[in-house]
């Protein structure tokens, strides 16, 4: 008989302490970013910042600062660290357990309000760190990463409303992605809530009716 095998044994106290870990990591990396700006901000600085050593944050973001820029900004977009797919989230299933579909596009447009605030702070510094670094090729991916995630997130919505048949005859799921993805842009959001001058309830009023206008059937 052969040597018994170790069984893999995953210890959900170690998992716990893992993800405790990250997010006093991705904590100290925001708060260092927004006030110092991404730049300025080191990896020992963030390790300071979160009671870990160096090693630590290269092990939790193995692809350097650019990496842990994306990790505070996908915990900017989801409003918490915790790993819960966005599809399980409660503002989500609101969404889909809504049985009116521009009532639906109306909770969707709530919901963009609400990311676009969490996210604005962080989008802009990167946004002002690339300008002003265009040799940063990690930086430069890692934006035109989360531009490429949010044409694919758009088409979560697009392809519910086909499901349930309530896209506008002749649209396709594709076509209906990229126009969610248009009107749901941060230039869009700044330019109506900046230059404009709307509040937010302006603006998810205004969103509401511009995706059922262009995705519903009349």
């Amino acid at each position: 008989m052969g040597e018994p095998r170790k069984r893999a044994y995953a210890s959900p106290l170690r998992q716990e302490n893992a993800e405790a870990t990250r997010a006093r990591i991705v904590a100290a990396a925001a708060e260092l970013m927004t006030t110092r700006g991404y730049a300025a901000t080191t990896m020992a600085e963030v390790a300071r910042g979160a009671g870990v050593a160096v090693q630590t944050v290269y092990a939790s973001c193995p692809g350097g600062k650019p990496a842990l820029a994306k990790m505070v900004y996908d915990v900017s977009l989801a409003g918490d660290a915790q790993e819960v797919p966005q599809s399980a989230r409660p503002e989500v299933r609101r969404i889909l357990d809504e049985p009116d579909p521009a009532r639906k596009l109306a909770l969707y447009a709530s919901m963009a309000t609400t990311i676009h605030r969490r996210t604005l702070p962080v989008q802009r510094i990167l946004l002002a760190a690339a300008a002003t670094a265009p040799a940063d090729t990690g930086l430069h991916e890692m934006l035109a990463g989360l531009d490429r995630e949010r044409l694919a997130g758009a088409r979560g919505p697009a392809e519910h409303l086909h499901e349930i048949g309530a896209l506008r005859r002749g649209l396709t799921v594709g076509r209906a992605a990229a126009q969610i993805y248009a009107l749901t842009s941060t230039e869009v959001f700044e330019r109506l809530t900046g230059t404009c001058g709307w509040n937010d309830r302006d603006y998810t009023r205004w969103l509401a009716e511009m995706l059922s206008a262009a995705l519903l059937r009349r």
